[in-house]
């Protein structure tokens, strides 16, 4: 995700200015992979293996094709509208209801923030090994993931500008990790040092059968498949969106799946299932397995500079949301509070960190990349029956369009994998709730306030909030 602001031209047919077009398909592509690539890889892999035994790569391989189908819902819009935008703005131009905009709005940042408590608990279980201190342990780790979370919030209240080749160098790190993991299981397995025989085994609780844990593990892995519809919010600032956008987001999307399935496929040969999912830290389990000289320090720092970045983007997020949404009147005034000197929204900053630091503090971090899962599953739902709706609103410029039963497919597929038939735990069910009713609790607040006290009423127009959305 980007906070990345082209210079300024003359003033749009509309009321606000152009932003310059900078992005071919290299700079686009980069994009898509590096929005895509981060925690849920990295903190994840062992969760996955936890719930589906050996055969780890099936569940981030199934998630790759629903993450698929979605993207050519989110093409077609994007091509269509080539504005930056969002899952709110298409919702909101399909349906028109207010409340169900705002919903989505708000579980986009949530999101964000279940993220970026996600990549905090990463954090702290690799800073330990990367400071060269051994691991920490319980309420250690629990005071680490803390303070990471406050230092997120004090550069978010200073003020972050990111740039598309920060961005660049940034999936380059991310990705030199994962080339890493990649490379030391394929010399084990070409030295004969790993069990491929695991690849093939799953480990099915009693009474439950293996499609049942695959969809299951699934429903956790598309953690690592979020973030590639970010990329529609760079539409005003690439060079020829209608027709790079398809090429570059459906590559980008292959290219994260074959590094995941790989990552996946090593991490299983090197390591057991059953000690691959204990810790929260299941690639240094791997690189300590498979290449026992490699310094265990510099890879942990790698990982922790990957989630490190996925935190402070999606706090960043989550209270950028929460200052737009207030400034449209439907969330209370005070989120909508500015430092004078910083111009940077502290209330909102101030809420979305409390709120990360109760989801720290009460799940674990496989609650929190399952709710991350669930919340966006449910707004990519919403995003493939919009696509639909929308082809009543016909456009003059040509677009990629996606054939009816991908976006059709997408949003069953969503639905289930969202559902407890797919065996998703219901603690990701309990914290999304909690979540939302905070939002609807405030959206009503400021509904009658508006109503009763200040005599006015909201007109919630998504197009005006910043849509960035969250990566993992």
């Amino acid at each position: 995700m980007s906070d990345t602001a082209g210079a300024t031209t003359a003033p749009a047919a509309g009321d606000r200015p152009e932003l310059k077009r900078v992005m071919g398909p290299g700079l686009l592509l980069l994009f898509v992979v590096g929005d895509i690539l981060g925690t849920g890889v990295y903190a994840l892999t062992g969760k996955v293996a936890g719930q589906v035994g050996g055969a780890v790569w099936l569940p981030f391989l199934c998630a790759f094709i629903v993450a698929m189908l979605t993207a050519t819902s989110y093409l077609e819009l994007v091509t269509k509208y080539p504005k930056a935008g969002g899952a709110a703005v298409y919702t909101h131009k399909a349906f028109g209801i207010h409340f169900l905009t705002f919903l989505l709005t708000f579980a986009v940042m949530c999101s964000g923030l279940t993220s970026a408590s996600t990549a905090s608990k990463s954090f702290a279980a690799n800073f330990f090994t990367a400071v060269g201190i051994g691991k920490g342990h319980g309420s250690v780790l629990l005071i680490t993931a803390l303070a990471f979370m406050t230092l997120i919030a004090v550069v978010n209240l200073r003020g972050v500008g990111e740039s598309v080749k920060a961005n660049v160098v940034m999936t380059i790190v991310e990705l030199t990790g994962l080339l890493i993991v990649i490379g030391v299981g394929a010399w084990a397995l070409i030295s004969g040092d790993g069990d491929t025989s695991r690849l093939t085994q799953f480990n099915v609780p009693d009474g439950e059968s293996p499609f049942g844990a695959v969809t299951a593990a699934t429903a956790l892995a598309f953690f690592a498949m979020v973030g590639f519809e970010d990329s529609v919010n760079m539409a005003e600032e690439t060079k020829d969106p209608v027709k790079i956008f398809p090429k570059m987001m459906l590559l980008g999307l292959s290219i994260t799946g074959v590094i995941y399935v790989a990552v996946a496929i090593s991490a299983i040969a090197l390591v057991p299932p059953d000690k691959l999912s204990e810790g929260d830290a299941p690639l240094l389990e791997v690189i300590k397995a498979g290449a026992p000289g490699f310094p265990l320090e510099i890879f942990a720092w790698i990982t922790m500079f990957a989630v490190a970045n996925s935190a402070l983007i999606n706090m960043l997020m989550a209270s950028r949301l929460l200052y737009g949404m207030s400034h449209e009147k439907v969330l209370p005034g005070p989120l909508g509070r500015v430092l004078h000197k910083r111009r940077t929204p502290y209330v909102a900053i101030f809420f979305t960190t409390a709120l990360a630091f109760v989801l720290i503090g009460y799940a674990d971090l496989t609650a929190l990349g399952g709710t991350t899962a669930f919340l966006l599953l449910c707004v990519f739902a919403i995003v493939n029956v919009a696509v639909l709706v929308l082809r009543r609103d016909k456009v003059e410029h040509k677009h990629f369009h996606a054939p009816t039963a991908l976006p059709v497919i997408g949003s069953v597929l969503c639905v289930y994998l969202a559902s407890p038939l797919s065996g998703r735990a219901s603690a990701d069910y309990k914290i999304a709730g909690y979540l939302m009713v905070v939002g609807v609790a405030l959206w009503a607040l400021t509904w009658a306030l508006n109503k009763y006290v200040f005599k006015r009423k909201a007109d919630f127009d998504p197009s005006h909030l910043d849509q960035s959305g969250p990566v993992n």
